[in-house]
């Protein structure tokens, strides 16, 4: 099949950037352009020349129109050989355009032919002023709409996008493409498959437009919305701005050099650090010198720029500068006069402050920029009703500086007018002679005292860390905290707990206090039981809390006055939970000499920043008392900033990811952006810190007497936070100010797009299925493919297949001689820390290597199974791993496409289908997972984060759907063939025919040689080998019996989906089930003995169930525990998981079936609770659900086990697995008797009159495997009421052979109305006594009731004589079945049961035997068989063997048998018995030997199924 093709119209540099990335994703391109050497450059891609426009757009599914200036619009669309002449109106347009956006609204009047504001368009025309139109649109002000129809037929185009293409700034894509589009819908869906292909990352803005707009309108829509983006940028730039300025204030007056504030804070939390690279102007012409240069850029509009005006328009520039590099004509494209030149736009902190420092004089043009841009930003604001307080106060102060210098002197730098407001001397400090700070502590090192013990006070999130990493870096540890579960978890890490401040402090060379403020640090220094009083002479106090600098210097001169010796250590710290646990901290440090030497070995080891700051104790929390403050501020202004996107209607989300793409981000907006827009605010770092951390710098720019209004605005709006009871939940919970008082939601909703847009997008499918070429090249290729699966639910879409729990070489030679296509290994490495996964990776694939060797002519492949949601360990801890024992593979392929869960991955973006959309797997719950989080939908850009950058997301090659579906295997061969040795590349996958070939282009790559490992969700597998897929498995399909124990249900999993299922399950089960809920608290978090009481609990209530035939659910607490770090997070589950295997482990009861749900949980259960080494994979038991049969050597071997992966199925799935699978239902008489009919034989219906009775028929049926009916007598419901009948159902439902209940010789209609509401499963409606026209009446009438509550009916025609239970009917009364009256009958009542009279009688027969009219019996059968009625025969007592038999033959197929199970009851009670217990078991038994006897004889013997 052919290649999608694009065409471009018009090429430039970044065009030819954008036809290689297609290229490289297997598309076709082709292009018309007049430069000749662009062209050279086009064809050396690969790439087709078009001889002109027209041609250009022939045969392409998308084409790309250069617009660099408004005069080539005409020629391009409407000239006689315009682009758009012949092209079919399905054709993708994207426009690729940096002209003005009111000639792009010309262009799409015209394209649409619908009619457009001619006012709208005037403004464009005379004013140019985007930003204050933009401020009338979004005010609401009216616009005088006017039309201008224009009848353009043969330009109408369906779906049209335009597309901002710029160089992308973060730290992850920096340098990279990166596309903005919008359109309509239906439009960006279509292009989205071709603009992925052609950035590094993609930003989609669909137009909210009515269907009479054009689609061209987008055009200026999408600038609506990057100037609404642009607007919430400058917002935080300007507040981060006046930030920096006050930050350098504050710590100049406290003497800490400015030039260490810049370098401490530039690799802190504090940093807002963007240096982004944006395309800035059109070159006009070429130019030798700067100075030409300038002279000949323009702006967007095509206005001239000036020496120090270059104003940048496209988004994310907001800033007016003259900051060149040395050397302009670097830069400048001088082959060409329609170059382009970038020009590096400062970012806030890390980029401005040293200009300011040095004093550079183009801080002006800042400033002046900020007033106007900033202004423009508040009236807007103002006009939405929006309160921007931050903003507000940083505005004015901009504007105090910029009054302050135009008056006093023109030509005064920035900074000396801020000093001058502020009372501050920033340049003079600044000038002044600097040291290293890190120098000082690399010299500190190597004068640091050996430290044998340390006391550490405060175990919360940090000092936990901090604490353990000291243990491990072999300091004895003794540690305080007044929360006792914390001690008991450090005690277990291998430290040493105290009950006390005091306990800990004695005898230690370094006590660390790490609490939370300067009361707590007080009380556990000089309190009841306080460290000072118990420290040893000479001993040293390490400070790491964040508190004043005035605190910390009193606190110096009191250990002063101790006279102990007593040394400070001024010793904030920065870096989170996770660094503190890795030793990883950035430390700020001060103090006196001796006392840095003292303690220096236990600062080095908890950092890898060590900051050693000159001034004394309180040097250190100044330093941290400036990065709290921009720390802070850029938390608020975050809130700010997103609370006023969602006012401007702008989507969260999307906003987030542009602006930390642009210079407005900062390290605090990338952290606590998500949990904004994620609406968690799971306390990482808690709201009322900042009250405190801001309460300090409030009274230290107090006490100092510096100016702060952005700080003390921010501080204000985390109080409001606090005040409104927010205190204790994440600090980025201040944004809910913001929402309380406007009513705006921050919390964004996922990118979803609809499914069935998206698939209709793509090009058609490989037409040629490929399974059957996949089945030949495996036969031949002769490889067993062996998947190393991190938890069972790897085997979701295969069967046959068998599953290993172990990997001893031995167990591996077997499975290698077995010649298998494929087996798979369980290693549930996802359940294991990384250090532990990589271990057991390696040593599996050793023993694989070595068992191997041991079969004549073995070879395999592995595959790493994992998650198709994209959590647990890659690569380090498998990839690596793996290929350090099998060596370097040609390349990783990464697959996670898995159909039947809803995973596609279209355009290198892995999608989670919810229902009919497609949802972004990183805005997923699953990629909030404790332990294996991400954020990257990208397949590329999640290489990259989980490589922490050591793959680059622009090295990962890509399989995309194009390539498929337009090349098929040959193609996706050859491109794996020319991969880079040791190249990662994803593949692309939206159908199983996708899967399908790659699959057969990857054989065909390895039979040339090529070596693969692949980490791919279950899909390949499946695809890979040529399984055919079937149906799920129901219970049938393996329980051959009915097991009388109830079925067991495990769940662990914690993903929100699963605790839907449960809800659902409760919901639609709950009635029949039997549920207990685990304490999460108490076997993870509390002690051994509380934990040990729960398990114990649990198995013995679960025991109790589960015998009692009870389907049982043990589900984990649904409230969810983690823990403070990743580590500690796996920690928790692995109790959990832990604790699960014990109480399956401790049940005795042997389950008719098993379900676990959640990866970790089935897979401990198999292996460590139920022994399994070895189970086959039978099928499943729903889409995606896979169904094992357990293996001979585990704890129940054949049950059926069902592993339910977390993230598979709707909300229904679980509740539907588990009603295909509850203890089956039973069978209705009717049933009973089709199976009868069926298998040729007859079901005896046995009376019952007690519960010895009822145990009999039940215990002869079970031993006999028989079905059988229980049958109550009006006399015997007379006696026994409800509960005799209660006994029967009961006693029917937990048999394990099919039992009905059945209602016998109901005469009286008052008695049968009542019987239907009791729960029989038939009636028998006996109007034989009355006439016939009356008996048809009466059962019909019963007959329709009865058939709606789903009962057989039966009826007696004819009367038989004899006596039952009191009830005589003499031989006159007597008489025989009429065939010709059964006929009717059986029409006119619609019954399902005919009982006959051919001569049998109710008791005993005379002594000359019974008489049976065997011919009428025949007759009767060939009329009932063709209405479907079964034929029953009462009297069965007493009749000979030979009769019976023969009675079958002619279709009789329930026999009624009363008299001689009565006799044998009686008789049982003559014998002299000592105790009633006695007379009873003797009584069941002789009435269960009569029962036995009848179903051998009836033929039912061995028949239950």
């Amino acid at each position: 099949m052919s290649k999608s093709v694009v065409g471009f119209v018009g090429l430039d540099e970044v065009s030819l950037e954008l036809a290689a990335s297609l290229v490289h994703s297997g598309y076709a391109v082709q292009a018309f352009e007049t430069a000749s050497h662009v062209m050279d450059g086009f064809s050396k891609l690969g790439g087709k020349k078009c001889a002109n426009l027209m041609d250009t757009g022939k045969g392409v599914n998308a084409l790309v129109i250069l617009i660099s200036h408004v005069d080539q619009i005409n020629d391009l669309f409407y000239g006689d050989d315009g682009v758009l002449k012949g092209l079919p109106k399905d054709i993708v347009i994207i426009i690729h355009s940096t002209i003005f956006p009111a000639h792009i609204q010309k262009l799409g009047k015209s394209l649409a032919g619908n009619s457009l504001s001619y006012a709208y368009y005037l403004f464009f025309i005379l004013h140019r002023d985007l930003e204050t139109f933009a401020f009338i649109c979004f005010s609401g002000l009216p616009i005088c709409w006017f039309s201008a129809d224009f009848p353009l037929d043969d330009y109408q185009m369906e779906n049209v996008v335009d597309m901002y293409v710029l160089k992308a700034v973060s730290e992850v894509l920096k340098g990279k493409v990166m596309i903005i589009s919008s359109g309509i819908s239906e439009s960006t869906t279509r292009a989205r498959t071709f603009l992925s292909a052609m950035g590094e990352k993609l930003f989609v803005f669909e137009g909210d437009v009515g269907a009479g707009r054009c689609a061209f309108f987008l055009a200026v829509d999408a600038d609506l919305h990057l100037l609404k983006s642009k607007m919430v940028i400058e917002l935080l730039e300007g507040i981060h701005f006046v930030a920096s300025l006050e930050a350098m204030s504050l710590g100049a007056q406290a003497g800490i050099h400015p030039w260490i504030i810049y370098d401490i804070i530039s690799n802190a939390a504090g940093n807002s650090w963007k240096l982004p690279e944006i395309q800035v102007a059109r070159m006009a012409g070429a130019a030798e010198t700067s100075d030409e240069v300038l002279g000949y850029l323009t702006d967007l509009e095509g206005r001239s720029i000036t020496k120090g005006t270059i104003t940048a328009l496209l988004p994310f520039s907001s800033v007016t500068i003259d900051l060149f590099p040395p050397d302009m004509s670097k830069i400048t494209d001088r082959s060409t006069t329609k170059g382009y030149t970038r020009a590096a736009k400062p970012g806030v902190f890390k980029n401005y402050v040293p200009h300011l420092l040095r004093g550079n004089q183009s801080t002006n043009h800042l400033l002046n920029a900020f007033i106007q841009n900033l202004g423009i930003v508040l009236e807007m604001a103002k006009s939405l009703i929006f309160p921007l307080p931050l903003l507000a106060v940083a505005h004015q102060q901009i504007l105090a500086g910029s009054s302050h210098g135009v008056k006093d002197d023109a030509d005064a730098i920035f900074l000396k007018v801020w000093e001058k407001l502020c009372g501050v001397n920033i340049i003079d400090a600044a000038n002044a002679k600097a040291y290293n700070p890190e120098e000082q502590a690399s010299q500190l090192s190597t004068k640091s005292k050996t430290v044998k013990r340390v006391g550490f006070i405060g175990l919360g999130a940090m000092g936990f860390g901090m604490a353990t990493h000291l243990l491990k870096s072999n300091f004895s540890v003794l540690g305080f905290d007044v929360y006792k579960p914390t001690l008991s978890r450090f005690e277990s890490e291998g430290g040493f707990p105290g009950s006390s401040p005091a306990e800990v402090s004695k005898d230690v060379d370094v006590l660390v206090i790490m609490v939370t403020n300067e009361y707590q640090a007080e009380s556990v220094l000089y309190g009841d039981n306080g460290a000072v009083a118990a420290l040893p002479s000479g001993a040293s106090i390490i400070l790491s809390s964040t508190v004043s600098p005035a605190f910390v210097s009193q606190l110096e001169r009191r250990l002063h006055n101790e006279q102990k010796n007593l040394k400070l250590v001024d010793a904030p710290v920065s870096g989170g939970v996770k660094r503190a646990s890795e030793g990883t901290l950035t430390i700020m440090a001060s103090g006196a000499d001796e006392a840095l030497e003292h303690a220096g070995s236990v600062l080095s080891a908890l950092s890898e920043k060590l900051y050693i700051i000159n001034g004394g104790c309180g040097a250190g929390s100044g330093v941290k008392m400036i990065n709290q403050l921009l720390a802070g501020v850029h938390i608020a202004s975050a809130a700010e900033a997103m609370a006023f996107g969602a006012r401007l209607g702008l989507d969260t989300r999307l906003l987030f990811d542009v602006i930390t793409n642009s210079a407005g981000t900062s390290w605090m907006f990338e952290n606590r952006g998500p949990h904004m827009v994620e609406n968690d605010y799971t306390p990482l770092s808690a709201l009322d810190i900042f009250v405190k951390d801001l309460g300090i710098v409030s009274r230290e720019c107090s006490s100092r007497r510096v100016p702060l209004h952005v700080s003390n605005v921010a501080h204000q709006l985390f109080l409001s936070g606090s005040a409104a009871g927010w205190g204790r939940i994440d600090d980025a919970a201040v944004v809910k100010v913001y929402e309380t008082l406007t009513g705006v939601k921050v919390e964004g909703k996922p990118h979803a797009s609809s499914k069935e847009t998206v698939l209709r997008s793509l090009p058609s499918e490989w037409a040629m299925d490929p399974t059957e070429d996949i089945i030949k090249l495996t036969q031949k290729s002769l490889k067993t493919l062996v998947v190393l699966d991190d938890d069972p639910t790897g085997t979701q879409t295969v069967h046959d297949i068998d599953v290993l729990t172990e990997w001893s070489i031995k167990a591996l030679s077997e499975q290698f001689s077995k010649r298998l296509k494929c087996f798979f290994i369980l290693t549930n490495s996802r359940a294991m820390s990384s250090e532990k996964a990589s271990a057991l990776i390696r040593e599996i694939c050793s023993n694989l290597s070595a068992a191997a060797k041991t079969v004549v002519n073995t070879d395999y492949t592995v595959v790493l199974r994992g998650d198709s949601t994209l959590r647990g360990h890659f690569p380090e801890a498998r990839t690596y791993a793996a290929v350090s024992v099998i060596g370097e593979m040609d390349a990783w392929i990464i697959c996670p496409f898995f159909l039947q869960g809803g995973r596609y991955t279209i355009g290198d973006i892995h999608y989670v289908a919810d229902s009919e959309r497609l949802i972004p797997a990183g805005e997923t719950e699953f990629a909030k997972d404790a332990s294996f989080g991400y954020k990257s939908s990208n397949l590329r850009e999640w290489v990259e984060e989980k490589t922490g950058g050591r793959i680059s997301a622009s090295s990962v090659a890509s399989i995309s759907i194009q390539l498929l579906r337009n090349g098929g295997p040959e193609a996706v061969c050859e491109r794996l063939c020319s991969l880079k040795k040791g190249t990662t590349c994803i593949v692309n996958a939206a159908s199983e025919r996708d899967m399908a070939v790659f699959a057969a282009g990857m054989i065909q790559a390895e039979l040339k040689g090529k070596s693969f490992l692949c980490r791919t969700a279950a899909s390949f597998v499946s695809t890979r080998i040529g399984i055919i897929p079937k149906a799920p498995l129901v219970p049938s399909d393996l329980v051959k019996s009915r097991e009388r124990a109830g079925g067991l249900i495990v769940v662990g999993s914690y993903v929100p989906k699963t605790t839907k299922q449960v809800e659902e399950l409760l919901l639609q089960r709950g009635h029949s089930l039997k549920r207990i809920e685990v304490s999460v608290d108490k076997i993870a978090m509390t002690s051994i003995e509380e934990r040990e009481e729960e398990i114990n609990q649990t198995a013995e209530i679960a025991d109790v169930y589960l015998r009692s035939g009870k389907d049982t659910l043990i589900m984990t607490s649904r409230l969810l525990v983690v823990g403070k770090t990743a580590s500690e997070s796996l920690e928790i589950n692995s109790k959990v998981s832990s604790a699960l295997v014990e109480i399956v482990r401790m049940i005795t009861t042997r389950p008719r079936y098993i379900l676990a749900k959640g990866g970790i949980t089935s897979s401990d259960l198999a292996t460590k609770a139920l022994e399994a080494k070895r189970a086959k994979v039978v099928g499943q038991a729903l889409a995606g659900v896979p169904l094992w049969q357990l293996g001979p050597e585990s704890k129940h071997p054949g049950v059926p086990y069902i592993v339910f992966p977390g993230n598979v199925g709707d909300s229904k799935a679980v509740a539907e697995v588990v009603k295909r699978w509850t203890h089956p239902g039973r069978l209705s008489t009717k049933e009973l008797l089709l199976n009868a009919e069926k298998g040729g034989y007859a079901v005896g219906a046995f009376n019952v009159y007690n519960l010895e009775g009822v145990e009999a028929v039940v215990s002869a049926a079970e031993e006999q495997r028989s079905p059988a009916i229980l049958q109550i007598h009006p006399s015997a419901l007379k006696q026994g009421g409800v509960p005799l009948v209660a006994c029967c159902i009961s006693a029917a439902e937990q048999a394990t052979v099919p039992i009905t209940v059945h209602f016998d010789h109901g005469s009286s209609k008052q008695e049968l109305l009542e019987i239907l509401e009791l729960g029989f499963d038939s009636i028998m409606v006996d109007g034989s006594h009355l006439p016939f026209r009356e008996n048809i009446a009466y059962t019909k009438y019963i007959s329709v009731l009865a058939h709606t509550k789903n009962l057989m009916v039966e009826a007696e025609l004819g009367r038989l004589s004899g006596t039952e239970d009191d009830l005589t009917v003499e031989d006159y009364e007597a008489r025989l079945t009429d065939v010709n009256q059964a006929n009717e009958f059986i029409d006119a009542t619609g019954i399902d049961a005919l009982a006959v009279c051919i001569g049998n009688v109710h008791g005993k027969y005379p002594a000359s035997g019974p008489k049976l009219r065997l011919d009428l019996l025949k007759d009767l059968y060939g009329l009932s068989s063709k209405r479907g009625v079964h034929v029953v025969l009462h009297g069965a007592s007493g009749l000979p063997k030979d009769i019976v038999e023969e009675c079958i033959k002619l279709g009789v197929r329930k026999f009624n048998v009363n008299t001689e199970v009565r006799k044998a009851y009686m008789d049982s009670l003559v014998s002299s018995q000592k105790d009633l217990v006695h007379v009873m078991t003797s009584a069941k038994e002789a009435m269960k030997a009569v029962i036995a006897e009848k179903m051998h004889l009836f033929g039912s013997a061995g028949k239950a199924s």
